[in-house]
C-alpha cells in the first residue's frame, strides 16, 4: 500500500492560538493550506487544556466570591452549593462550542485539516503519523506552531495526586489539601479556582515575589486578598522532596535559611512554567536554529535561517502567550503571501485572571529604570474610583509609566475587578504613541474603571480631579 501524499502550498503544523489564525489568514490571502494537528480539531492546548476551560473555571469561582462580597452591602446567598461534576460539564461544553466552531471556520475557508503528529523530513515535507498511517505533506512554505508543555519537576513521583494543568482542569474530586508549586500565572488561577470551590490551598514559591516580571506593587494588591483565601503562601521556599503515602503526598520544604519542614497534602498542583514543543519535530533535518532555552530562533517576519520555514507562538519565544502567537501567526501567514509585514509590537499585555485580575503591558518601571529612562510614574487608587465603590470594591490601582520629558507612555498596568478588560486601551494607546495629555483629555464615561486610567494620567501634571496627593 503506497503512502498517500499530500502538496500544498502552506504547511502548518500546530492548531493552536498561533497555527490557526495563521492557516485561516494564510487561506484568506488565497493560500492553499494544509494545517496539522493531533488534535482532532483546531484549537490547541489554549481552547481544549488552557486558556478557555481555565477561564470558564474562573467565572466560576468570581460568582463564588462576588456572592460573599454581596453581604457587606446586604444582599446574601447562603454559603453556594458546587456540583463539581456539573461545573466541569459546563466547561466542557465550552470548549466544544468554540472548537466546533474553529473546525467549522477551516472547512469554509478550505483548510485541508490532518489529525496527526508531523515530523519534519527536510525543508520541503513532513511525514505526519495519523490513525490510518503515516502521511507525506509536501510543501513550498511551513509556519510551525507546535506550543509549550509544562515543565515536569524530577523529584515528583508518578502518581495520580501530581497534577499538570491539564490534570488540574479536569476537575475529577475536590482535594481537601491542595499545594501549588509556582507562584506564576497558572498556579494562581487554579489555586484561585480551587480555593473558591473548597479547597485548602499552599502556594509554595522559590522566588523573592509572586509572579516575577510584574511591577510588584500591582502583585501585593492581589497578594494581600490571596492571604485572606488562601491558606498559606510561602516565598522564598522550596518543595526539595515529595513522598506518596497512605494519606497523600508528604512534602519536605526547605527555605532560605536553610529551615526544613514537612506537610502532608492531598494533592500537588505543578505550575513552574513551560517548556517549548521543539524537540522530536524534526527540527535536526533542516537548517533551523534553536537558542539555549530550547526556542526556535526567528527574524521579524518570524523565518528561520530555513527561508522557507516560519515558526510562531511558545515555540518562537517569550513571552509564551496566546494572543502573542496569534499576531506572530498573522505575520507568519502574510510573509508567506510575499507582504512585507514584521513583528513590531511595543506593548504585549499579561493578565492574571484571579480576584482581583491584574493586568499589565509595555516597559515595567523597574525595567524603565534598568535601561536608564527617567520616567514618572503615575499610580491612581481605586479607592478614589466611585464605579469601584458602587462595586464594593476598593482594592484595585491603576499605573502608568511616563517618558518624563516627553510625556510618553511607556508602560502600565491595572490591578482590580476587570483589570484584563481594560489593559486593551493601555495597549493601543503605547502602539499609537500616546502621551499623558491624550490620555487625560480623552473623555472617558462616568462612573466606570476606565476613568482610573484617565486619572492617573492626570497625576503626571501632580493632580487628578478624584485624587489629591
Amino acid at each position: 500500500m503506497s503512502q498517500e501524499t499530500i502538496q500544498t502550498q502552506v504547511a502548518v503544523i500546530g492548531g493552536g492560538p498561533g497555527g490557526y489564525p495563521a492557516a485561516f489568514h494564510a487561506a484568506d490571502l488565497g493560500l492553499e493550506v494544509t494545517m496539522i494537528d493531533e488534535g482532532a480539531k483546531p484549537g490547541g492546548v489554549c481552547l481544549f487544556r488552557g486558556c478557555i476551560p481555565s477561564k470558564a473555571l474562573l467565572h466560576a469561582a468570581g460568582v463564588v466570591h462576588h456572592a460573599r462580597d454581596a453581604e457587606q452591602f446586604g444582599v446574601s446567598f447562603g454559603d453556594p452549593e458546587i456540583d463539581i461534576q456539573k461545573l466541569a460539564s459546563w466547561k466542557g461544553s465550552v470548549v466544544k462550542k468554540l472548537t466546533d466552531g474553529l473546525a467549522f471556520l477551516a472547512k469554509k475557508r478550505k483548510v485541508n485539516f490532518v489529525q496527526g503528529r508531523a515530523v519534519l523530513d527536510g525543508p520541503g515535507s513532513a511525514t505526519v503519523e495519523t490513525q490510518n498511517g503515516p502521511v507525506k505533506v509536501e510543501f513550498e512554505k511551513a509556519i510551525l506552531a507546535t506550543g509549550s508543555s509544562p515543565v515536569v519537576l524530577p523529584f515528583l513521583p508518578k502518581s495520580s495526586r501530581v497534577m499538570d494543568s491539564t490534570a488540574a482542569l479536569e476537575l475529577s474530586d475536590l482535594p481537601s489539601k491542595l499545594l501549588v508549586i509556582g507562584g506564576g500565572y497558572i498556579g494562581l488561577e487554579l489555586g484561585h479556582v480551587y480555593a473558591s470551590i473548597g479547597s485548602r490551598v499552599t502556594v509554595v514559591e522559590m522566588l523573592s515575589e509572586l509572579i516575577p516580571g510584574a511591577d510588584q506593587d500591582l502583585v501585593k494588591v492581589l497578594q494581600k486578598n490571596l492571604k485572606g483565601e488562601f491558606d498559606q503562601i510561602r516565598l522564598k521556599t522550596k518543595a526539595t522532596k515529595v513522598e506518596e503515602v497512605s494519606d497523600g503526598l508528604k512534602v519536605a520544604f526547605e527555605d532560605e535559611n536553610g529551615k526544613t519542614s514537612e506537610e502532608t497534602f492531598d494533592k500537588i498542583l505543578v505550575a513552574v512554567g513551560r517548556k517549548p514543543n521543539t524537540k522530536d519535530i524534526g527540527l535536526e533535518n533542516t537548517s533551523i536554529e534553536v537558542d539555549k532555552k530550547g526556542f526556535i530562533v526567528s527574524d521579524e517576519q518570524r523565518r528561520t535561517s530555513e527561508p522557507n520555514i516560519y515558526a510562531i507562538g511558545d515555540a518562537a519565544g517569550e513571552p509564551m502567550l496566546a494572543h502573542k502567537a496569534t499576531y506572530e501567526g498573522k505575520i507568519a501567514a502574510e510573509a508567506c503571501a510575499g507582504k512585507k509585514s514584521a513583528y513590531d509590537a511595543q506593548a504585549v499585555p499579561a493578565v492574571i485572571f484571579t480576584d482581583p485580575e491584574i493586568a499589565w503591558c509595555g516597559m515595567s518601571q523597574a525595567e524603565a529604570e534598568s535601561k536608564g529612562i527617567e520616567v514618572k510614574v503615575c499610580p491612581f487608587p481605586w479607592a478614589a474610583s466611585g464605579r469601584s465603590l458602587t462595586l464594593g470594591r476598593k482594592d484595585g490601582l491603576t499605573k502608568l509609566i511616563f517618558e518624563k520629558e516627553s510625556g510618553r507612555l511607556l508602560g502600565g498596568g491595572l490591578v482590580g475587578h476587570g483589570a484584563g478588560e481594560l489593559i486593551g486601551e493601555l495597549v493601543h494607546a503605547i502602539e499609537m504613541g500616546s502621551t499623558a495629555t491624550d490620555l487625560a483629555w480623552s473623555i472617558h464615561p462616568h462612573p466606570t474603571l476606565s476613568e482610573t486610567i484617565m486619572e492617573a494620567a492626570e497625576m503626571f501634571e501632580g493632580k487628578a480631579t478624584s485624587f489629591f496627593k
